[in-house]
């Protein structure tokens, strides 16, 4: 963190590990984990090549602030008990190294998103207000290649990212990023709102009514000029509802 001071820097990294804990907290209730599987990841400011990620064999609502690793780009361990798994590592990593919007790197097989990936066409279509947040804002991976445990695979994935904020990654699930853990975070709830909207509707059988192109267009930068502020009162929300109910996410 260039320029600040060491107990600047250090609140810094505090405050990093609460709100990544809190992701994986409010994740975890709201059914987006899976087990003890997939991971949240966020690059400390200042710190080039160090990412905070959830670590190994701990379930979500286990996770704190202090529990999370701190790895370098080499995959050394900084803090904590024990390096990544090697699919967290390369899939974050090159995430990270290799697209300057993806600061926080969240993973998951959440259960509608994940539906969709496993379609012949898994496009998240233009049918709610709640899509159009990401409307030309989402890659498609089509290649399953099994898990992403080299390097190979992680720098494959960053690519079919792109310089979007989500890719849904075929037969497998979902990566959703931001430049914060609050933007990142906000992302993630409703790209699974609107996957469960559009699952929904298509389940029904009967014809879909898409919003024409030119009123996505608008009503997603209409959405994209107020994203920062409702993404930050969102995440405020998350921190005081588990504040309130597992005060120990915190520490």
């Amino acid at each position: 963190m260039a320029n600040l001071s060491t107990e600047s820097r250090s609140e810094a990294i505090r405050q990093a590990r609460r709100d990544l804990a809190a992701a994986l907290r409010m994740a975890d209730r709201l059914g987006f984990g899976e087990g003890v599987c997939n991971h949240f990841s966020f690059a400390v400011p200042g710190s080039e090549g160090l990412f905070l990620i959830n670590p190994r064999r701990l379930h979500w609502s286990e996770v704190t602030a202090s529990s999370l690793l701190l790895v370098d780009d080499d995959g050394a361990l900084v803090e904590g008990d024990e390096p990544p798994e090697a699919s967290a590592f390369y899939i974050h990593w090159r995430l990270h190294k290799a697209a300057p919007q993806a600061k926080c790197v969240l993973h998951t097989h959440m259960p509608h998103a994940t539906a969709l990936t496993m379609l012949e066409d898994p496009t998240l279509l233009p049918l709610s207000q709640t899509a159009l947040m990401f409307h030309n804002d989402v890659s498609y991976d089509d290649a399953y290649n099994g898990l992403a445990g080299y390097r190979e695979e992680g720098d494959r994935i960053a690519a079919a990212l792109g310089n979007r904020s989500t890719l849904f990654l075929a037969n497998h699930g979902v990566i959703v990023t931001g430049g914060t853990v609050p933007l990142a975070w906000n992302r993630l709830y409703y790209l699974e709102r609107a996957a469960m909207h559009q699952v929904m509707a298509q389940s029904t059988g009967k014809p879909l009514r898409p919003v024409p192109e030119d009123v996505a267009e608008m009503t997603a930068q209409q959405i994209a000029e107020d994203e920062v502020d409702m993404a930050e009162n969102h995440f405020r929300s998350v921190h005081r509802i588990l504040e309130r109910e597992c005060p120990e996410y915190r520490h």
